[in-house]
């Protein structure tokens, strides 16, 4: 049979299923886009480069479903469309070591997170209020924590696998609180410390730091510099500011560059230092004047 193009209408209609996680609509919905073939490829791409991140991540499931896509060469369409969002970002990452990761999982399971947060927190309550609901939740109830006795382990970066297994380490630790925060209307930033990363909050007068690698405690920026000084590290106030979103997915390729050579695994190593060649010279030539 042969493929016609979508009308506006059917470009709506689909639009509208392809959150839902009823698995009879995602057999018929890639049933529908497999025969429609090209035109289903032009279609969910356009889904899956729209700012709408919840839209672009089911598009994404369905080009990878239909075997439309490439792990690889979609973080690095990512990483060269400057439309940097960190929960899409975190788990196409993931996907690139991960082919088979299914994304909805690991999406519903954090909004079932931050659905927990919302019914511990009762409004009006503090910036601060809110983020000890979430250290309850996170840490408490889930059991993330810090894995301080295999913190090179690669499994560890891995946003899906943070959440499988509760234990990463901070930078991926904060993407998980900096994702759920979002999801609660907490506005959170990610701090990228040398040697060390935490998430901080700079709602109230005064800001304060959480350190999700342990157990997200609070810290003044006198505590930090404190626990910097303490692993012998000089940093100045300009090391409190927010962390772009660009800068946190590069660190963790940079991480995984290391952590992958330490685990004998020469190819991913490979595959992390082209992603952040690909994160600085993208940054470079955007940046020129």
């Amino acid at each position: 049979m042969e493929a016609h193009k979508f009308t506006a209408a059917q470009r709506k209609a689909l639009e509208g299923l392809l959150d839902d996680s009823s698995p009879a609509v995602r057999q018929a919905l890639l049933a529908h886009f497999a025969q429609h073939g090209r035109e289903s490829v032009e279609l969910l791409r356009h889904f899956a480069s729209q700012p709408n991140h919840v839209l672009a991540l089911h598009a994404s499931w369905y080009l990878r479903e239909l075997n439309f896509s490439d792990p690889v060469t979609e973080f690095r369409g990512f990483i060269r469309s400057l439309n940097y969002e960190l929960e899409p970002g975190a788990l196409l990452l993931s996907r690139t070591a991960n082919p088979g990761l299914d994304i909805g999982a690991c999406c519903a399971q954090l909004e079932t997170m931050a659905a927990r947060c919302r019914q511990l927190i009762a409004e009006p309550v503090t910036a601060r209020e809110k983020c000890r609901v979430l250290n309850r939740v996170l840490f408490h109830e889930y059991g993330l924590r810090g894995n301080a006795d295999h913190y090179t382990d690669p499994l560890n970066s891995y946003l899906d696998q943070v959440l499988a297994r509760r234990k990463g380490i901070p930078i991926s630790l904060s993407i998980v609180y900096l994702i759920v925060a979002e999801r609660v209307g907490l506005n959170l930033e990610a701090v990228g410390l040398p040697g060390h990363f935490l998430v901080g909050c700079y709602e109230e007068k005064v800001p304060f730091f959480i350190d999700p690698f342990n157990n997200g405690i609070f810290l003044t920026a006198g505590e930090v510099f404190i626990l910097l000084r303490q692993r012998s590290v000089n940093a100045s106030l300009a090391d409190l500011a927010p962390t772009p979103v660009r800068e946190v997915l590069c660190r963790c390729c940079r991480n995984l560059v290391n952590h992958c050579t330490a685990a004998n695994n020469p190819e991913h190593a490979r595959l992390f230092a082209e992603f952040v060649a690909e994160f600085e010279s993208t940054h470079e030539r955007h940046a020129q004047p």
